[in-house]
């Protein structure tokens, strides 16, 4: 079988401070630039991504593959246009120019947001449509997929991720590419239901590795063993100010009474759960607080996640509230990373190892009310942002970070790089020589991938809000689009539509 692979990822934050360029697709950072044609299969071999999990899984269902494009930015406000046109332009020029498809595989988030579109991926999904006609259309979906009816619509599987850290992302493309392979043997399945849920839910609280989102996808397999071809529930991305924010589930089953019944069944089990999703946050100097105490009874340190200004959902990683308090309460043995703040990253090198000068820290993109933290800092240790991961969810990923730093003040130090990326690998710290397992204090701009490689290592971990453009609260946010009756928090109160702000 011949079967076209492409893709395009982006997580739109639209509260974000900046918007995704069309250099931020074309240059790596934790996985390739934008990558088009005969470089593509070799760019993406091996590295914990959905494309690469299908391509690898191809192989041993001998499909012909036929590779169009596959790019993707780190989160952050939306995509704009000039990026978007580009990109797709790509991807339709190729389909169009293969002959003979049997398939299409496209590697999507599912919460990108566009200058001009508000639901990306269905815009993507429908240009696809219109050129492929009625051979089967796949896509795998991020676990935070924003899922409208028009995205369920005009594909004939959507399979999202189950895992948040997402250690499964290459394992949801085989997922895909097992689902392909039965559809072009036996046909598309009969039933096929599409339901949203009517609150959203915060990062924090999808997290797989505790409950109740752990619960709630290891219902997906039973689901599956009572007969449906595939279960997706997508958690949805909750700072996106657009219609169709929030949770939904996609089933798949024989018939459309069993893809119904399925559906119904997994929403009400969710929704007796709502206010279980809504999790706990101290603030960023109870948090600080309470680690520092923490810290003295163990050997394995508390793992702080720096949750509103996570760079994998749309911040830039450069703001300074959590680090301004380690260093006020004169935190031991703390580090404190990344910090996004490339003007200091070479000053750094540009001083050397072991100077000792005058930095003002981060805060460069321009929030209102942040200011850079100002103070003195030791060089302790210089670094070229090459390194691959080795952790569960960055696992094969070949960092290019830029010039990185690691500095010191006091008993705190915090590492600088030169390219935004979440602190969700444990050689990102040890690309500078900082072995975080031996460390007192860890904290981290990120919000629960972490946790798959910092949490064996932690004796606790615990989630802090200091101010950042990603509140864990969405009552904090000003939605003027999202469609009403939609609970803002679980439990919460609920959207009064467009009108509302």
């Amino acid at each position: 079988m011949r079967i076209a692979v492409g893709g395009f990822q982006h997580e739109t934050n639209t509260f974000a401070p900046s918007k995704a360029e069309l250099k931020d697709f074309t240059t790596p950072g934790a996985w390739p630039g934008l990558t088009r044609g005969a470089e593509l299969l070799p760019a993406i071999e091996g590295i914990n991504i959905p494309i690469a999990g299908f391509c690898a899984k191809a192989r041993d269902l001998d499909f012909d593959l036929v590779p169009l494009s596959w790019a993707q930015a780190t989160p952050s406000a939306h995509v704009t246009e000039e990026a978007f046109e580009t990109v797709v332009a790509q991807i339709l020029e190729d389909l169009e120019a293969a002959s003979g498809l049997d398939a299409v595989y496209l590697d999507l988030h599912g919460a990108m947001v566009t200058e001009h579109y508000q639901d990306g991926e269905g815009e993507i999904l429908r240009r696809v449509r219109n050129l492929v006609g009625d051979i089967p259309v796949v896509a795998s979906l991020d676990l935070h997929a924003n899922v409208t009816p028009e995205m369920f619509e005009l594909s004939d599987a959507l399979i999202a991720y189950r895992t948040y850290p997402h250690v499964d992302m290459a394992a949801t493309g085989a997922r895909c590419a097992h689902y392909l392979s039965r559809l072009l043997r036996e046909g598309p399945v009969a039933g096929r239901a599409y339901r949203q849920l009517p609150f959203l839910i915060p990062l924090t609280g999808g997290c797989t590795m505790v409950d109740p989102a752990g619960s709630a996808y290891a219902m997906l397999k039973e689901i599956e063993r009572k007969g449906a071809a595939s279960a997706s529930f997508d958690a949805g991305f909750a700072p996106a100010d657009i219609w169709h924010c929030g949770p939904s589930v996609q089933i798949y089953a024989p018939s459309q009474g069993e893809a119904d019944a399925l559906a119904d069944d997994y929403v009400a089990a969710i929704l007796e759960r709502e206010k279980d999703f809504a999790g706990g946050i101290y603030s960023a100097r109870d948090g600080v607080a309470y680690a520092i105490e923490q810290a003295k009874r163990g050997h394995r340190p508390i793992v702080i996640a720096d949750t509103q200004d996570n760079p994998g959902a749309g911040g830039n990683g450069d703001t300074v509230g959590l680090l301004r308090e380690l260093i006020e309460q004169d935190a031991p043995d703390a580090v404190f990373g990344l910090l996004y703040d490339p003007e200091s990253a070479a000053a750094a090198h540009a001083a050397g190892e072991g100077a000792s000068l005058d930095f003002a820290l981060g805060s460069i993109s321009g929030l209102p009310g942040h200011t850079p933290l100002e103070g003195r800092f030791e060089v302790v240790a210089l670094g070229d942002g090459k390194f691959t991961g080795t952790g569960p969810f960055y696992k094969g990923a070949r960092m290019a970070l830029g010039p990185m730093a690691r500095l010191r003040h006091g008993g705190v130090e915090v590492l600088v790089q030169s390219s935004k990326q979440q602190a969700a690998d444990q050689e990102m710290f040890r690309h500078l020589g900082v072995e975080p397992g031996e460390r007192g204090i860890v904290a981290v701009k990120s919000s629960v991938h972490f946790r798959a490689d910092f949490q064996p290592i932690a004796a606790e971990v615990i989630v802090a809000a200091a101010p950042g453009p990603n509140p864990v609260d969405h009552l904090d946010l000003d939605y003027k689009n999202l469609r009403p009756g939609v609970r803002l928090m679980p439990g919460g109160p609920e959207s009064t539509g467009p009108s509302a702000g």
